[in-house]
């Protein structure tokens, strides 16, 4: 650690601040004082872990911090959507969305800044990958927002590549699941992922949080110029691991579909998911597309959608649609950060 430079404890594992503890010369059951702080409660200062001494709080200060920081700015939609904007500690500028939707809550956040997986379709594959979130960066989405208190549900579904920052991402989901962290259900998080081929076995392997991966096209050669990521690891790849694996019980199998007008929208697209999909415990997404500058792709109407989502289900695929939110803000992902990192008001 740099001299100067305070390390974060939001994002430590309880055996990581056993190891705080043990370096202070703080009791062993410090630990668990500090994370039922970090992840209960929420505090925003070492000085507001009061059952701490007064002494070792003001050592603590000297080496650590909490490590939160509020948003920069907001964009507030007329359905009660919210789309934060934070600063990482490098200096970036990431996106968090906050859905309310009944008696559910859910938050959409983000796993780095920028992206390398480049899809066509996607505004924040256009700043190019600028770096990873560290898990205080990911955390702080959830444990700095305004509306903590009334989240049902995460999904890794922002600005990133959860898997190209697999280390950091399943560090932040045992936070999220473990019992001396928010002790959440598996079930209440849902990571995205594009397909990255040692990425996906390990979470698979490693975690029990709900799967949904980035579908898009059935076709290889037109899912590739969507998505350059199938050249290296083709879906159909994808698929024979993923058939290895039981989504009958806890975890479920949930696939993403952009719907664009003349590109992924025909029967032959339909016929040729239900045939790739065939015997999978899944679900499929179907997602209205918000057109986003210097891209000339266009979104399915209405009506295209329903007829393409009834196929589906009437042959046994069951599907949804997402419902559009946030439509009169920023809403496509990427396009509030970028504003910000090219200086324009917002």
């Amino acid at each position: 650690m740099s001299e100067g430079v305070k390390q974060s404890l939001l994002g430590m594992t309880l055996s990581e601040l056993k190891q705080v503890a043990h370096d202070m010369g703080m009791p062993a059951f410090a630990a668990k004082q500090m994370a039922e702080w970090l992840y209960r409660k929420h505090v925003s200062s070492i000085d507001d872990m009061t059952n701490i001494s007064a002494k070792n709080r003001a050592l603590m200060n000297e080496r650590y911090q909490v490590g939160c920081s509020a948003p920069v700015d907001c964009q507030r939609s007329v359905d009660g959507t919210v789309k934060y904007l934070y600063r990482t500690k490098e200096g970036g500028y990431i996106e968090t969305v906050y859905i309310p939707d009944g008696d559910r809550a859910t938050l959409c956040v983000s796993s780095q800044v920028g992206c390398r997986m480049n899809c066509r379709f996607c505004m924040t594959g256009k700043q190019g990958f600028a770096g990873h979130l560290t898990v205080t960066d990911i955390l702080n989405q959830i444990y700095s927002l305004p509306e903590k208190d009334t989240l049902t549900n995460v999904v890794f579904m922002g600005q990133g590549e959860p898997f190209d920052n697999l280390d950091n991402v399943l560090r932040a989901t045992e936070l999220l699941t473990a019992d001396y962290g928010y002790a959440w259900s598996p079930k209440r998080i849902t990571v995205s992922t594009v397909g990255l081929r040692k990425g996906l076995k390990r979470f698979l392997d490693e975690s029990e949080c709900h799967l949904a991966i980035s579908l898009h096209n059935p076709f290889h050669e037109q899912r590739a110029r969507l998505m350059p990521a199938e050249n290296s690891y083709p879906l159909q790849e994808m698929l024979d691991l993923l058939r290895q694996y039981d989504f009958t019980h806890q975890r479920r199998l949930s696939f993403e579909y952009i719907m664009f007008e003349g590109v992924n929208d025909t029967m032959a697209h339909a016929k040729e998911l239900l045939r790739l999909l065939n015997g999978l415990e899944c679900r499929m997404n179907l997602i209205r597309f918000h057109t986003i500058p210097d891209v000339e792709l266009k979104g399915t109407t209405d009506a295209g959608i329903l007829k393409f989502r009834d196929y589906l289900t009437g042959h046994g695929l069951f599907s949804t649609i997402r419902a559009s939110r946030g439509q009169d803000i920023y809403a496509a992902c990427g396009l509030l950060s970028t504003a910000k990192q090219q200086g324009q008001n917002i």
